[in-house]
């Protein structure tokens, strides 16, 4: 209870810097899917046939449950390295935290809660934004918000902890264009992975954002089985703990006095 307790301190001062600078988010977070939806879905979306590749829907609804899973993994990533960096080193804001009562682990866990609060309510705006413009082919694609913040966080977790060891940014550079790019174009939002070289598809399957596209795109269409489900979430949610692990253990070596 008193680990919750002080995990809720940290959520809770990340909430009111946010209230009072939503602003500077507000393109990214809001914003970015309607220009998505507006470029990809109805633009480009407007050339593509309704073959049997994406299951005989317009492209609107086959991007739509993909393109929330996307957007919840790039909002991860901006989310679990600069600002992960920024609290060690330049504002130093985690040296302050646990110079109070909160211990490095706590810090963590409040960082967390607030990552995924963010990928929930980024995840409800798309989804309101995709039916409003009929990309939704029944209810269940709010399924697609539950599944978008649990791929986040599965992305989230293990890179907060290869954050927490960093001195520099210089490796962000990396990750956004050998990791997050790749990942955004090759794991099955825009076209099946099926047309990609089969040498391709084990990495494919290696990435989170393939078994959230997987669940949110099966969810939303009802094609969804619940082996497959339940295989999806539970690489997901190793994904979760063994970054949680890591995540705690350097916290602790790098706060812990």
């Amino acid at each position: 209870m008193q680990t919750l307790r002080a995990s809720w301190f940290g959520f809770e001062k990340h909430w009111l810097w946010y209230r009072r600078n939503w602003r500077a988010t507000a393109v990214s977070s809001f914003l970015s899917p309607l220009l998505f939806l507006l470029a990809l879905g109805l633009g480009f979306g407007s050339q593509v046939q309704s073959t049997a590749a994406i299951g005989g829907v317009p492209y609107l609804q086959y991007l739509a449950p993909a393109l929330v899973v996307i957007t919840a993994v790039q909002g991860a990533t901006f989310e679990s390295t600069y600002a992960i960096m920024s609290s060690f080193i330049w504002q130093k804001t985690y040296v302050g935290m646990v110079a109070t009562p909160i211990t490095p682990a706590q810090v963590l866990y409040g960082q967390v809660l607030w990552v995924g609060a963010q990928l929930f309510a980024r995840s409800v705006v798309f989804v309101v934004i995709a039916a409003v413009f009929g990309a939704a082919t029944s209810p269940a694609i709010v399924w697609a918000v539950l599944f978008a913040t649990l791929t986040g966080l599965a992305f989230s977790c293990p890179l907060i902890a290869y954050s927490a060891t960093l001195d520099k940014p210089d490796s962000f550079n990396t990750i956004f264009r050998f990791v997050l790019m790749p990942m955004t174009l090759f794991t099955g939002a825009f076209f099946p992975v099926s047309q990609l070289p089969e040498w391709l598809l084990p990495l494919v399957w290696l990435t989170p954002a393939w078994h959230g596209i997987e669940l949110a795109r099966g969810a939303a269409s009802g094609t969804l089985g619940v082996l497959p489900a339940l295989g999806h979430v539970a690489y997901l949610v190793a994904m979760v703990a063994v970054g949680m692990f890591f995540a705690v253990r350097f916290f602790h070596r790098r706060l812990a006095v």
